[in-house]
């Protein structure tokens, strides 16, 4: 069986700030269950040297990594846990900072951190028969990885989680950052620039991204932020692989987060409605339908669309339950809403895990109008929870979210494909309508309960992919 190195900038339960880390976290348990050896590289962040899992770890080597004409130093740590080695790259200058990103050096601390896993490549005894990369931050990673090739036979994988963030550098560091002859630089310049992203596309073996609607998507001007022509080019090796979602993790049986556990029965899910209601001052009554938003308040959420019907849709009886943060005119949106309807909607500004999970365990449905979703979390964890998701026909959503069909009775949630408000209004209307047919209710939740979207299927798409 093929031994994985999975190669990215964070990973639960180390370091999150975003859905990468969940997938990092989740998948390679899912892929060493099928069988494969896998071991996960990070940078050692000041949030980690801070935690409990510092006082575990050992040294396994020092060395230094070249960047451009310095040499800098690198100290490799092990943690093992689950089947799993975990590696993490110490250097105090790159990594012993407040956050994640957001520095005017993030373009030279992440292709240190690439040059730093090809060099522990070198050095290591472990023979890896796959680098498998994601997102920008190692993007040079997997592009040093495929011109290199540390370990004989080794095959590169690129995984793109969202195609906004590219990694865009000057063009000046090819010469101060990389240590490749010029002949490299064509494979990394895009518009003038080094894009990391780019790099990565066209040096990888095979490139995965996180949906089959998300893969074909990118290949066009409206989604493939710039990158769309470079994707076109490699279409034969670029795969759609739906994220899985960790039911372990999530799990409504055993989540300690909720007011009542439950697998499948949605009367012990309504008793969590009416604790959630009692809780928030709401009218507490299980037959008025409660919808959730949880999510980050920008724009590619869909939130103008929420704005333009809204107001019409809480003429009906229904209640509304927010939890984000974001960009402040949709925060002051939601404040308007609750002055607006204060005995229908309640909204937190800000985030907490066990109460998102409260939400979603204890709302009838979840509203997820997206722009563009490369995968989506919140419809697999709403489907967990049995709260029927309300998604736009994009990416990940489309792939996951089967439209309710009343004549059937067949589908786990609503959707609509433009993106436009009134498409978003008539979605609503029909889950309404749905919630007041019991029959139908019932239907929705055995369709929920049997929806699979555990890791199993998705980590066996990896394994064959590493095998091609």
């Amino acid at each position: 069986m093929k031994h994985v190195l999975f190669a990215a900038s964070e990973c639960t339960p180390f370091i999150k700030s975003g859905g990468l880390a969940d997938v990092i976290g989740s998948l390679p348990q899912a892929l060493v269950k099928e069988g494969a050896r896998v071991s996960v590289i990070l940078p050692l962040y000041k949030e980690i040297i801070h935690s409990e899992y510092r006082q575990d770890m050992e040294e396994v080597m020092i060395f230094n990594t070249p960047v451009g004409w310095r040499n800098q130093y690198t100290r490799i740590l092990k943690y093992e846990t689950r089947g799993i080695t975990y590696y993490f790259v110490d250097n105090e200058y790159y990594f012993n900072r407040d956050g994640l990103y957001g520095y005017i050096d993030d373009g030279e601390r992440f292709v240190y951190f690439s040059n730093a896993i090809i060099e522990f490549m070198y050095r290591v005894e472990a023979h890896f028969d796959v680098l498998h990369c994601h997102d920008w931050q190692t993007g040079a990673a997997v592009a040093i990885g495929s011109i290199k090739r540390p370990h004989p036979g080794m095959k590169t994988v690129y995984t793109i989680h969202n195609i906004q963030y590219q990694g865009w550098i000057e063009e000046s560091a090819f010469s101060e950052l990389f240590n490749l002859e010029r002949e490299h630089y064509a494979g990394f310049e895009w518009q003038g620039m080094l894009n990391m992203m780019k790099a990565a596309i066209h040096h990888a073996d095979d490139i995965t991204t996180v949906s089959e609607t998300y893969a074909e998507e990118i290949m066009t001007p409206f989604f493939g932020e710039g990158l769309e022509s470079v994707l076109e080019y490699r279409r034969e090796d670029l795969h759609g692989i739906i994220n899985g979602l960790d039911v372990t993790d999530y799990n409504p049986v055993r989540d300690e987060a909720l007011y009542y556990r439950y697998r499948s029965s949605r009367r012990t899910k309504l008793k969590n409605k009416t604790a959630l209601q009692q809780d928030l001052g709401l009218k507490v009554d299980e037959n008025i339908p409660l919808y959730s938003i949880v999510t980050r308040l920008v724009g590619q959420k869909g939130i103008d669309l929420i704005e333009h019907i809204m107001h019409e849709f809480l003429a009906e009886d229904v209640q509304l339950v927010v939890l984000g943060s974001g960009e402040a005119a949709y925060e002051d949106y939601f404040r308007s809403l609750v002055h607006n309807f204060p005995d229908k909607v309640h909204v937190t500004l800000g985030f907490s895990e066990s109460y998102a999970r409260k939400l979603y365990a204890s709302s009838d449905f979840f509203i997820m109008p997206s722009l563009f979703e490369p995968c989506g979390l919140g419809q697999l964890i709403a489907i967990r929870y049995l709260t029927a998701p309300i998604v736009r026909e994009t990416g990940g959503l489309k792939d996951t979210v089967i439209p309710y069909n009343e004549y059937e009775q067949t589908g786990n949630g609503f959707s609509f494909e433009n993106y436009n408000a009134h498409e978003l209004l008539n979605a609503m209307k029909y889950s309404l309508y749905i919630f007041h047919q019991k029959s139908h209710m019932e239907a929705l939740c055995k369709n929920m309960t049997a929806s699979d979207y555990s890791w199993a299927k998705s980590a066996e798409q990896y394994l064959n992919l590493y095998d091609a």
